[in-house]
């Protein structure tokens, strides 16, 4: 069995995983790597994983100090999933976004309705609805 790990990287992103036969779970993103070492781990014992983690980058917007922060919290998650030996590739969020259909063009609600229609069984929040549309991009284009 596969398990499909979909990243939305950043303090108020999240972390989703879909099972091939189960029930999907999401979690806000961890506040620390102890948290974050855990949520990987006891995750991956269920099946084969592979991971997509959404290519971002700082914005100009940014301050130094958040722009650093956001680029330490991506090096983190990059390094816990090499840690604990799951492949992962970086996604663009347009291409998860058009594969799914759900060009959000920044506006968060676009996703949180996308997700809340692809899984109604589950409590979906800003930070965790990206992360479970990548999760489902991932398992849908799986090989």
């Amino acid at each position: 069995m596969k398990l499909h790990i979909g990243i939305d990287p950043g303090l108020s992103g999240g972390i989703a995983f879909i099972p091939d036969n189960g029930t999907p779970w999401a979690h806000k993103m961890p506040e620390t790597d102890k948290d974050l070492m855990e949520l990987f781990r006891d995750s991956i014992n269920i099946a084969t994983p592979k991971a997509l983690i959404e290519l971002v980058h700082s914005s100009p917007q940014m301050g130094v100090k958040s722009a650093f922060t956001f680029g330490e919290g991506y090096g983190r998650l990059q390094m816990a999933l090499t840690a604990l030996g799951i492949p992962y590739e970086r996604i663009r969020p347009a291409a998860w976004q058009k594969a799914i259909g759900c060009l959000t063009k920044g506006d968060k609600n676009v996703s949180k309705r996308k997700a809340q229609e692809l899984f109604p069984d589950l409590k979906i929040t800003h930070a965790i609805a990206d992360a479970l549309l990548i999760a489902e991009y991932n398992r849908r284009t799986a090989k």
